[in-house]
């Protein structure tokens, strides 16, 4: 569980209640840096950074965040974009948690071409479906 920036791990099970405003993270939700290898992985990786990273690395996760954004918005087919500016508007507004979930949606469509690419039915190169 990541906790304002703090790892917390806990030996056995335990009940944990929060009674003031923090940022949290816990389990699945929390992806390890090595784990970051898809465009998508790197921008909720700089996503969770920004949100519940050290309040040092918080500022510059955000930036690359937004760069990465733009350029695969820049690069990426227009289904992409329509993806890419609610999670864009999301993160203008301080809704990290809303952006986290939408970068979890372009991590599931990567997968997804990704498996369509491995079984020959999409070309990773071009992103057009075989014939």
């Amino acid at each position: 569980m990541l906790v304002n920036g703090a790892v917390i791990r806990f030996k056995t099970r335990a009940r944990i209640e929060l009674s003031t405003q923090a940022r949290f993270m816990f389990g699945k939700q929390i992806m390890p840096s090595e784990e970051a290898v898809t465009p998508g992985r790197r921008i909720y990786y700089d996503l969770q950074t920004a949100y519940v990273g050290p309040e040092e690395d918080r500022a510059p996760a955000f930036s690359r965040a937004l760069s990465r954004i733009t350029a695969l918005a820049e690069a990426g087919p227009p289904d992409l974009r329509e993806l890419l500016a609610p999670l864009l508007a999301a993160i203008e507004s301080g809704a990290f948690f809303d952006a986290l979930k939408r970068a979890r949606h372009i991590i599931r469509m990567e997968e997804a071409a990704e498996a369509m690419a491995e079984r020959g039915e999409l070309t990773v190169a071009s992103g057009q479906g075989s014939t």
